[in-house]
């Protein structure tokens, strides 16, 4: 079933008057009249996502793009028979979602990436920091300037790896999640007296063991890969690509949520620098692969 097929069975059954959001009541009921096996903290999650909204409603476009990664990764996972290490599959990058140099003009791709996975461990990863930082974020922030920031960090990764590692695909949205991450981390750091969390450090300490674990199974994979393989593994660049994007305009962003960005100079300032590194990006995609003479692999 595609996302907009989902999408309609979601809206028909759980939402007929097509207001754009289901009440936590009938979420709820759904999840223990299907049985679905959904861990009770996660469930929590998402009612307190909810009930941050005004109405006490949950919107369903917010719903199915929470699950879309997990579906993806699950629909492959049954097709190929792996769950690990996907990528050494033959037939994995032959998907239309995978960042591959040689399809560079599938512009779709640079975004589309971070839906598939290498294999359990790293959709574990990022699904463990998205519920410990990304969700309450959201919560605080709202849905438009985090999934902006997250977004950004998907972005920003694909185009480095396409400028620092030329030869090599790319799957995950480690880029978007470590712009998340490396945002609220840093905020912490610069805001660290005035906050009462008395679990402080253990989050942060958690959060930067499970990010370091990720960039060091990424770094291994890509040089030194267990397994044969028919081309080179997904590049790491878009770990520190998302990182540099958190830091920099994330950071902006979570320290002004009380106030407009559009009245912030140094959002603007991170706003220009972001844009210049698009097109400098985009011309070096156009160009510099042929300039240069870099031997791509053969796509898939």
């Amino acid at each position: 079933m595609d996302r907009s097929s989902l999408l309609q069975l979601i809206q028909e059954q759980l939402d007929p008057d097509n207001t754009g959001f289901i009440g936590v009541e009938t979420f709820a009921s759904l999840v223990h009249s299907h049985e679905l096996p959904l861990d009770p903290s996660k469930l929590e999650m998402l009612v307190a996502l909810a009930q941050s909204n005004d109405e006490g409603q949950i919107c369903y476009q917010e719903l199915v793009d929470l699950v879309s990664n997990i579906i993806v990764f699950l629909c492959y996972g049954a097709r190929l028979n792996r769950w690990v290490l996907q990528t050494y599959h033959p037939e994995y990058m032959k998907s239309p979602l995978v960042y591959h140099p040689g399809h560079r003009a599938r512009a779709w791709r640079f975004f589309t990436y971070m839906f598939m996975h290498v294999g359990l461990e790293q959709l574990g990863f990022n699904a463990l920091l998205q519920l410990m930082i990304g969700v309450p974020l959201e919560m605080v922030h709202g849905i438009l300037r985090i999934s902006f920031l997250y977004l950004a960090g998907v972005l920003a990764g694909s185009l480095t790896v396409s400028i620092t590692d030329m030869r090599a695909p790319l799957v995950g949205g480690s880029g978007g999640v470590y712009a998340l991450c490396s945002a609220h981390l840093a905020n912490v750091v610069m805001n660290w007296a005035g906050m009462r969390c008395p679990y402080k450090l253990l989050r942060m300490v958690l959060a930067l063991v499970c990010m370091s674990s990720e960039v060091g199974r990424a770094v291994w994979l890509r040089f030194s890969p267990p397994l044969a393989a028919s081309g080179p593994q997904p590049s790491f660049m878009a770990h520190l690509a998302g990182a540099i994007v958190g830091i920099s305009m994330g950071l902006t962003i979570l320290r002004s949520y009380e106030e407009n960005l559009q009245d912030q100079c140094v959002w603007w300032v991170v706003l220009l620098s972001y844009a210049t590194f698009l097109v400098f990006a985009v011309f070096w995609n156009i160009f510099a692969y042929d300039l240069l003479g870099t031997q791509i692999p053969p796509p898939p």
